[in-house]
Formats: structure tokens, C-alpha cells, sequence
């Protein structure tokens, strides 16, 4: 048990927030004195339930002659099962694990084939979020110019969003039959994910509305009646850091032009992080180029079926399962085998 985390150092952390909660002046910063009792709660349950656990050994041990067989393999296999599921809180103890978070695609060179691709992952994450029950808002989604997808930005929310979702950044790899080939020959596209927190505290950050450009344009859609013919699409660029945020989603210009300040934001206070002491580099890799050789996963539909991460060593003979949105294993195994 005590491989799994340094108890001593959570029960540190414990009492430094205990000091700063007790202080008169808490809740002078309400957003702030939030974030830290949710971190105290946090904290709090990982250490009681290591308590709880250390004595449910303890208990077991004084119970192995005094019950039967059956009662004392109930016992343990009950016992088992609260140390998984402490192991993976503590697995799920960074600082932004418990946030929602955002999530961007981006196909790399290649065309159709790529655009397709892009949106094949936008489907694999879509689905995995119905399956298990996390909630999603598609921010913006971009069509390509023949299939697929050109760019796609979706919000998800759920209990430690962030923290499953966070090694999925970096270069995605397809390899299959080509269904945009008429001599149907096997085709290797590439496409990106960006994965970041969504921010609760971003109070660093302030926006001059002379730094801002802002574009209105119809909203992008599958066409008939679902095309919004209003300007209500909205495109800000920050001209100082020439950052680009666009939504979408809602038929409200007004409504459009909130999230993407929320988001702008939140690409601010991202970069905010990085330019303080590269902490930024912990949580997302954006660096890996959109091409062979740098991905982090493959995807291989043919000539045979695999899915393989390049850091964790996960594999899987069932692509199209994993496709579908059953990534929960997956994400599980590299939580606690990528650093």
C-alpha cells in the first residue's frame, strides 16, 4: 500500500489547506477559496480512505481464523476492490485532473484522407463520452471540402475529464484501405489532438477589446434546414499573441462571442502558464509535428487489426470496438503506465 503514494506528503498538503481555510480573510476571494476547499475535499477523502484501508487489513488479518472460507474470500475481494479504485484516485491526483477540459482535432497533411480520419476521432471521443456518461459541447466543427472534418473544438465535462482525457494529446495514425481510392490501396493518414483543462481561475488574464478582431459569419452544417443563414458564427483573434478561437454552436451571435471569450481566455491563461515556468509542458504535448514517426498512437484496419500506444505499450485487436468508443480500458491502462 504504501508504494502506491507518499501518504505523508498528502497528509502535509492536508494541513497547509487546513491553515489556509481557517484564515479570516477565505472567502475575500470566493473563486479561489472554491478551488481550495474543493482540493481540501479532495485530498481529505484519498487520505481517510487510506485509513479506512489500513484498517480493513488489519481487521482481515485478526478475521482468517476466526471465519470460514467463503466469508474471508468475500472479505478480501471487497478489500481488493477499494485498493483499485484508490490507486486510480491517486493516479487522478494532479493539480487540473479533476477539470473538464477541451479538446481540438486537427488533420495533418494528406487531404481527404486525413480530414476523414479527423473525423473518424471525433466520433471515437463523441461515443465515448455517451457510453460513460460525460457531457459534451461541440464548440465548433469545421467540414472538409469533399469528407470529414478540417478542425473540430469540443467542451467535455464530467468528474476528472481532464485527467482521463490528458494523454491523448499529440499525432493520431490511421492505416487502412483507402474508401476515397478506386484501386483501393492501404492509405496512412495523420491527425491531431489537443487536450487542456478548462480553467476555473483564469483572473490573470485581462482582454483589451482593442486587442481583439472580430469576424461574424454564417455557421457551417450539414445543409436543409439545419444550415443557419444569420451571422451567428463568431471568429476573435487576439492580435498581441495572434491566437484564433471560433464557436459555432449556438444560433446566438451573442452567445457565440461569450464561449469564445471563454475559450480565448483559456488559451491565454495556458499560455500565461507556459511563459511562467514551462508548466504547460506536463499537461499536453503540442510540440510532436502531424506526421510519420511522431505519433503517439496507431490505428491499423489493414492488412491485419491493431491499436497500439507508442508510450504505454497498450494494444488491442479491435480497432473498430475502440473506434466505436470503447476507450475507457485504454485510458485506464495508460493512466497508470505514462508519466
Amino acid at each position: 500500500m504504501g508504494g502506491l503514494f507518499d501518504i505523508s506528503k498528502l497528509e502535509e498538503k492536508l494541513n497547509s489547506l487546513e491553515v489556509e481555510i481557517k484564515k479570516e480573510n477565505f472567502w475575500d476571494d470566493f473563486d479561489n477559496a472554491s478551488n481550495v476547499n474543493k482540493e481540501y475535499s479532495k485530498t481529505k477523502k484519498i487520505v481517510d480512505n487510506y485509513q479506512k484501508l489500513i484498517d480493513g487489513i488489519d481487521t482481515l488479518e485478526l478475521l482468517k481464523e476466526e471465519v470460514s472460507e467463503d466469508e474471508y474470500l468475500k472479505e478480501f475481494n471487497n478489500l481488493e476492490s477499494e485498493i483499485i479504485l484508490l490507486e486510480k484516485e491517486t493516479h487522478l491526483n494532479g493539480e487540473y485532473d479533476n477539470l473538464n477540459c477541451y479538446l481540438e482535432i486537427h488533420p495533418g497533411a494528406g487531404g481527404t484522407e486525413s480530414c476523414d480520419w479527423a473525423s473518424m476521432i471525433l466520433r471515437m471521443y463523441e461515443r465515448f463520452c455517451e457510453k460513460y456518461d460525460y457531457k459534451y459541447d461541440v464548440i465548433y466543427e469545421t467540414p472538409g471540402d469533399e469528407a470529414g472534418i478540417k478542425s473540430a473544438l469540443i467542451l467535455i465535462k464530467g468528474e476528472n475529464a481532464y485527467g482521463y482525457l490528458k494523454r491523448e494529446s499529440g499525432v493520431h495514425r490511421l492505416v487502412r484501405i483507402s474508401p476515397f481510392d478506386s484501386n483501393a490501396r492501404r492509405h496512412t493518414s495523420f491527425a491531431s489532438v489537443t487536450v487542456t483543462p478548462e480553467f476555473t481561475d483564469t483572473k490573470e488574464i485581462d482582454i483589451k477589446e482593442s486587442d481583439l478582431k472580430i469576424d461574424v459569419y454564417h455557421s457551417s452544417g450539414a445543409g436543409g434546414q439545419s444550415v443557419n443563414t444569420s451571422n451567428s458564427a463568431v471568429r476573435i483573434t487576439h492580435l498581441p499573441s495572434k491566437i484564433v478561437v471560433t464557436c459555432q454552436n449556438e444560433r446566438s451571435q451573442l452567445k457565440n462571442k461569450e464561449i469564445a471569450m471563454k475559450i480565448l481566455k483559456n488559451k491565454l491563461y495556458d499560455l500565461y502558464l507556459e511563459e511562467q515556468d514551462e508548466k504547460m509542458n506536463s499537461l499536453k504535448n503540442n510540440t510532436i509535428k502531424n506526421e510519420w514517426g511522431s505519433q503517439i498512437r496507431s490505428y491499423v484496419l489493414e492488412p491485419y487489426k491493431l491499436v497500439k500506444d507508442a508510450r504505454s505499450g497498450y494494444e488491442s485487436n479491435d480497432p473498430d470496438k475502440i473506434l466505436d468508443g470503447e476507450i475507457y480500458n485504454m485510458l485506464d491502462f495508460n493512466l497508470k503506465n505514462i508519466k
